[in-house]
């Protein structure tokens, strides 16, 4: 992603619209730099999906509450909601290197509590909060150093597809880490998941310490505050930015919060275990994986409607989803879930970076991440707060029907009518 204040010129944004090659995608491991980030990457994530698993599931079996389920997960993001704008303006200003160097070593310690506390029998519902709220606090300064060094690693010519390559990354982690912590819960238990994800950043800290990328002097600015303000004002001044930030918050708030009742549906619904859980973690991750190879394939022409589309497909499947007691349907269903999920996140991604000026660039995404991840822990809160009271079933069936009703009416707005117009 580019660094704010640095934004990409309008050629190159729309080279982000031509459709990818696989051998393009591939021609990126040519840069050393970005070799050992996805190695060490894709090891460390695979650890930070199967804690994820584990942590959902040790705490819905210690309190059986939905609430304290969507509560952890709150915890565990909000401060992404809060932090993120300060943590890019910090991305700037500092080494991003030495500061992924920080946050990993940070984060490693975090996973080594948890799996101590776990493994010695004296964790609580409480401490996993807390440490949960710790580790989002180090994630609220990881990501945007982490998305700011992909430009550093390959420069402006690869930089789309070490996007999407980071994207299938991501969702490779997904689909393998959940299933290996399904497995490790059923015959070890959680505190083993906690151990091998602490061990696992031992491959990303060791890339980050071999990597060679050249420091650029530090950028000062006295008026961060100020600027962040402007920024918020550009982006609900122009329509185009408001709208796609909108729908893609209510999905995010109303939708992608289902993740964090997983483990309720698993045990509850589906009268299942850990494997059942770590099943549906796995569907997702394939789901998503599929559509994060979609974006490198959707043409600029599609960029008004597909958010759109994807939103409203989002919803449908949320409420079939909601409706199955089958292990089987239920991870047939959240295949074409997770992967609308991804493509609304991807073309909205791409749609505001060509909407925005090039002063704003940078802020304007800082917004759209605030939108996207920043609007999940609010959604896990509320959510789990309906499902204590009317169930898990009912309250993901609402947060669907919120996001077909959302596109439906983005669908019908000024942007998506003059879009769908030029298919006409």
């Amino acid at each position: 992603m580019t660094p704010p204040g640095e934004p990409l010129s309008e050629a190159e944004l729309a080279d982000f619209e031509r459709p990818t090659s696989a051998l393009a995608l591939l021609n990126v491991f040519r840069h050393r730099n970005y070799r050992l980030f996805f190695s060490g990457q894709l090891v460390s994530l695979m650890g930070t999906w199967m804690q994820s698993v584990a942590q959902g599931w040790l705490v819905y079996s210690l309190t059986h509450s939905a609430l304290l389920l969507g509560f952890t997960s709150f915890c565990a993001q909000v401060t992404v909601f809060f932090i993120a704008p300060f943590g890019g303006v910090i991305a700037d200003r500092v080494d991003r290197r030495r500061m992924l160097i920080w946050t990993q070593s940070l984060s490693m310690l975090q996973a080594a509590l948890l799996a101590v506390l776990t493994l010695i029998h004296l964790v609580h519902v409480w401490e996993i909060v807390a440490l949960a709220f710790g580790l989002g606090f180090i994630n609220a300064f990881d990501i945007p150093s982490r998305q700011a060094m992909t430009l550093d690693m390959v420069g402006r010519e690869d930089l789309r597809h070490a996007i999407a390559l980071n994207s299938m990354m991501f969702n490779l982690a997904r689909v393998i880490g959940p299933s290996i912590a399904g497995a490790l819960i059923v015959v070890v238990g959680e505190g083993v998941c906690f151990a091998l994800n602490a061990a696992s950043f031992a491959a990303v800290l060791t890339s980050l310490l071999l990597m060679r990328i050249a420091q650029r002097p530090p950028r000062v600015n006295d008026h961060a505050l100020r600027e962040i303000a402007d920024g918020y004002r550009y982006s609900l001044d122009n329509a185009r930015i408001r709208s796609a930030l909108i729908l893609v918050a209510v999905s995010s708030c109303f939708g992608a919060a289902y993740l964090s009742l997983l483990p309720a549906f698993a045990r509850d619904l589906l009268h299942g275990e850990a494997t059942s859980y770590g099943t549906l973690m796995t569907a997702v991750g394939c789901g998503a994986l599929i559509g994060a190879y979609s974006l490198s394939r959707i043409h600029e022409r599609w960029l008004t409607l597909a958010p759109i589309l994807a939103s409203g497909c989002f919803g449908m499947g949320l409420i079939a989803f909601s409706h199955s007691h089958s292990l089987f349907v239920s991870a047939l269903l959240l295949l074409p879930t997770a992967c609308s999920l991804m493509i609304l996140g991807g073309t909205t991604n791409t749609q505001i970076q060509l909407a925005a000026a090039e002063d704003m660039r940078g802020r304007v995404i800082s917004h759209y991440t605030q939108c996207f991840l920043g609007m999940m822990p609010w959604g896990s809160l509320l959510l789990g707060a309906i499902a204590h009271r009317i169930g898990v079933a009912n309250a993901v069936t609402i947060g669907g029907a919120v996001v077909t009703v959302a596109a439906a009416a983005a669908w019908l707005s000024g942007p998506a009518r003059r879009g769908a117009a030029r298919f006409a």
